[in-house]
């Protein structure tokens, strides 16, 4: 049986290998967790960082649209009022054109402003003192104005208007007792959205979407006029709450299936602005970081993990060298069982656990019958294969794991038995007896002598006290004719055959 030191070095080594490993997985663990949370708050200011840049060039193309429709929308409130006076009409053409045109917005970009009466005939035209016939009736604005006197400024859905596509803006013309008289018309031109978006510096991918307030797409850049003059709210897959006023959205949206941040500016006039930019530029840079860091960390992990594994590896080769040597210092090179100084150090401790506990310990002490002849006949190589023999004998028969039998001697052996009787130690003895004179043969018969002894530790006792019935019953049993086993008792000894 090995040390109980000899096993408890082990379990700490093997311990040690454990606690190594868990210790790095756990370092590795927490190093990537860390790593991840920075990547993920990276990410995060790589999308809010988008998102101000969103919101910025949003703003900044709401404001130009906004200013510019509201400087076209006050020319179209000072024709709607002027008309209003009784008296315009009494005028000449030449005059009225002054009077109503006069602070009239004028912009490569606008339409020349018209005025259609209740039947929508143009009746005037900024263009021209004479302008052609022309009947706007059937239009959408001309229906809404007339229909609906609280309707204010009107942009159109986007459409072909005097040659070119546009947006028309109008206004209702009312009279002093709320009658219809007609409508003021403007105009403008997507020109004016082609030369607001090619000032500025978009990537590829990027998008920018002017809208009107029931969600029609007026403009869009890349332009498609498959898609200008669509309508959102008629999509079942794209709901308004997917982006609200002033906030952004994530994912697809309802054009093309591109993932994008979409941002939308908050306005309070008739058009509202939508920027869109791809997610995959908005982290690159952020995805190349993330590569990069972790191809870093991966091979940082893979080499922790190498480390710990060969050093537990050599926790583990170094617990078996020291299990190797221990046993080499422990062990009869001879007979494979344990030597005198484990033997020792076995006895010494069963004795105070046996102690502590008031239970028995048993000793039996073996002695070869007539080696010394036998090693003189037969020579040492023969007698060493009897001692052998008597070992495996031994072994064969001591079969409990507490058990400690081992070469005290020359041709002397010695069995431990913790918690065990006299008697138990007695019919152990004649069984290892038997195996013995069982296994001998040849022509000088050896056999082995057995004194038994078994002793519960009293105050004042010492183990030497067990090894000295033990020794003095084996002596009786040689005085008494050999190959035979006797029990010693304590202090009295008693032979039994």
């Amino acid at each position: 049986m090995p040390f109980r030191r000899g096993n408890d070095a082990r379990r700490r080594w093997r311990l040690s290998a454990k606690l190594l490993i868990a210790a790095s997985i756990a370092t590795v663990l927490g190093f990537s967790a860390i790593c991840a949370g920075v990547m993920f708050d990276m990410r995060r200011g790589e999308e809010q960082l988008a998102r101000r840049t969103l919101e910025n060039l949003a703003s900044g193309i709401e404001a130009d649209i906004s200013r510019n429709i509201e400087l076209y929308d006050l020319s179209l409130r000072a024709v709607a009022s002027n008309l209003e006076m009784p008296e315009i009409r009494g005028v000449s053409k030449e005059l009225r054109q002054l009077i109503l045109f006069d602070h009239a917005a004028t912009a490569k970009h606008f339409g020349a402003i018209q005025v259609f009466d209740t039947k929508g005939n143009l009746t005037i035209d900024a263009a021209s003192l004479d302008p052609q016939p022309e009947n706007r009736s059937d239009e959408e604005y001309f229906a809404i104005q007339r229909d609906h006197p609280d309707t204010g400024l009107y942009v159109s859905r986007p459409m072909l208007h005097r040659g070119a596509y546009a947006i028309v803006l109008s206004r209702r013309i009312t009279g002093e007792d709320a009658r219809f008289l007609g409508v003021v018309v403007g105009s403008i031109r997507f020109s004016y959205f082609h030369d607001l978006f090619g000032r500025l510096n978009l990537t590829p991918g990027d998008t920018i979407t002017v809208l009107r307030n029931d969600r029609t797409i007026i403009m869009r850049t890349p332009f498609d006029l498959d898609v200008i003059g669509k309508n959102l709210a008629e999509q079942l897959d794209w709901k308004s709450e997917s982006l609200k006023v002033g906030g952004a959205f994530s994912g697809k949206g309802p054009v093309d299936d591109t993932p994008r941040l979409y941002v939308r500016r908050s306005s309070s006039g008739p058009l509202y602005v939508v920027v869109g930019k791809p997610l995959e530029a908005v982290f690159n840079l952020w995805r190349t970081e993330a590569i990069r860091i972790g191809t870093i960390m991966a091979f940082l992990v893979l080499f922790v993990l190498g480390a710990t594994l060969v050093l537990a590896r050599e926790i583990v080769r170094r617990a078996d060298a020291e299990d190797k040597l221990e046993e080499l210092a422990t062990t009869d090179a001879l007979t494979g069982l344990k030597n005198r100084r484990k033997f020792d150090a076995e006895i010494d401790r069963e004795w105070r656990r046996a102690g502590r506990y008031g239970q028995p310990v048993a000793l039996l002490m073996i002695d070869a019958d007539h080696f010394k002849a036998y090693n003189d006949t037969y020579g040492h190589q023969a007698g060493d294969q009897v001692l052998v023999g008597i070992a495996i004998c031994i072994s064969d028969a001591v079969r409990r794991a507490g058990d400690c039998p081992a070469r005290f001697g020359g041709e002397e052996f010695a069995v431990l038995l913790p918690n065990m009787t006299a008697l138990e130690a007695f019919n152990l003895a004649e069984t290892i007896r038997g195996k013995v004179q069982q296994w001998c043969e040849g022509e000088l018969i050896t056999t082995v002598s057995i004194g038994a002894a078994s002793m519960r530790p009293l105050a004042g006792q010492q183990w030497s006290d067990l090894i000295e019935a033990a020794d003095r019953a084996l002596y009786a049993a040689k005085a008494n004719g050999r190959n035979q086993s006797v029990l010693a008792t304590v202090p009295k000894i008693a032979l039994v055959a």
